[in-house]
């Protein structure tokens, strides 16, 4: 019923549970909630591929859905109009329970609808892990110094960002808001995936540091590993200089010329071709109807986006994978997880953690496909990153 991990409520045979008794005999729900974690649970949303329940709901309850959604609607208004803080109090606290048996009811009728009708995903345990990350950070309030936005409000753009980190210090992940798995943002997130670069002073760590790890040309070494070449320790568009292109192009010049090619079926590069393979991937992971990663992640594709699809659904899911890890490095310590964009990672890191930071980055560059070159930069707030050598 809520999200937070001291606010437990759980709808099970028909009644209401207000503690963190979890019936041994529930098995199933409808999605991911922090309480939940380390559970053996199954999750209906991760089987259907994170539909929503109004699309997954079956038709002939669709009229009731709509109208106890329509009234939970208003609930939320009210509380919005009120200047009630949902990550202070408990949902269930403030709406009649007959409205929640009601509310539930139909909730579990969708959720028992979805598990008849969908078979269990292979990536269904990873998707698990990596929303137990999400949770936790979703709950971890942001240090946010405004005064250094100051300069800025005499811009549109300065004062709209005010009023969005003012409303919302907390980042809420999505983690199914692109169809490759890629992490997107919930309405009432702070926008750290689409913060502009002159504004990302404003936020500064709960503890000592900013560590920000990052793989080098992540989707490259990804369809490098795919065909099955051995990774540069370099930076591998000075690799491509130097192997590929005889020491002719800048760097600039290799970098596009590379990602012109790559996620354009129609361009041909004789040179590139030799050492990514883009055929082979795709003969190998798209069946001419959808492709499947080594993460196990199945997307329908045709085939002019299938190497597209490939790439990025791998390259998020390794990041993804890391993340997993080193939040677990990271459990019963000072430091955290600060935040992630895209496959760049934020650690919240405390001066008493210093030492295990060669261990984390050793960790993040070991992925599933082999040891990839990190990236790595700290900074006392985002906005003043110095990379680490």
């Amino acid at each position: 019923m809520d999200r937070k991990s001291d606010c437990i409520g759980i709808y099970a045979e028909g009644r209401l549970r207000f503690d963190d008794d979890l019936p041994k005999e529930i098995s199933k729900t409808w999605d991911f909630s922090s309480f939940l974690k380390g559970k053996d649970i199954e999750y209906a949303k991760f089987y259907c591929g994170g539909t929503a329940l109004k699309d997954a709901c079956p038709e002939h309850i669709k009229e009731d859905w709509n109208s106890i959604c329509a009234r939970m609607r208003a609930f939320l208004r009210s509380f919005d109009h009120s200047q009630i803080c949902l990550n202070e109090h408990c949902f269930y606290d403030l709406v009649p329970q007959r409205f929640l048996m009601e509310y539930f009811d139909l909730k579990n009728e969708i959720t028992e609808s979805v598990f008849k009708t969908h078979l269990r995903p292979d990536n269904h345990d990873f998707l698990v892990s990596v929303a137990e990350v999400l949770s936790d950070v979703s709950f971890q309030r942001l240090n946010i110094n405004k005064e250094a936005l100051r300069s800025e409000l005499v811009t549109a753009r300065g004062r709209d960002t005010w009023k969005k980190i003012d409303k919302h210090p907390y980042v809420r992940y999505n983690l199914f808001g692109a169809k490759t798995g890629r992490l997107t943002t919930n309405r009432n997130s702070f926008p750290i995936l689409n913060l502009d670069k002159k504004y990302r002073s404003v936020l500064k760590p709960n503890n000592d540091w900013f560590i920000e790890l990052d793989f080098n040309a992540a989707e490259l070494r990804t369809l490098l590993a795919l065909c099955g070449s051995e990774q540069p320790a370099n930076d591998i568009h000075e690799w491509n200089i130097k192997n590929l292109f005889d020491g002719t192009e800048s760097r600039e010049e290799a970098k596009k010329r590379v990602f012109s090619w790559l996620y354009n079926p129609a361009s041909e590069d004789k040179l590139l071709n030799e050492v990514y393979d883009r055929d082979a991937v795709v003969e190998k992971y798209f069946n001419g109807a959808h492709v499947k990663t080594v993460f196990d992640r199945k997307i329908d594709v045709d085939k002019r986006r299938a190497l597209n699809y490939i790439i990025q659904s791998t390259t998020s899911d390794l990041f993804l994978d890391r993340l997993v890890r080193i939040y677990s490095m990271l459990s019963d310590r000072p430091s955290s997880i600060a935040f992630f964009i895209h496959d760049s990672l934020v650690i919240d890191l405390a001066d008493s953690d210093k030492s295990l930071l060669p261990q984390i980055i050793e960790e993040f560059s070991n992925t599933k496909l082999g040891k990839f070159k990190a990236n790595v930069s700290a900074g006392r707030d985002f906005g003043d990153m110095k990379e680490i050598k």
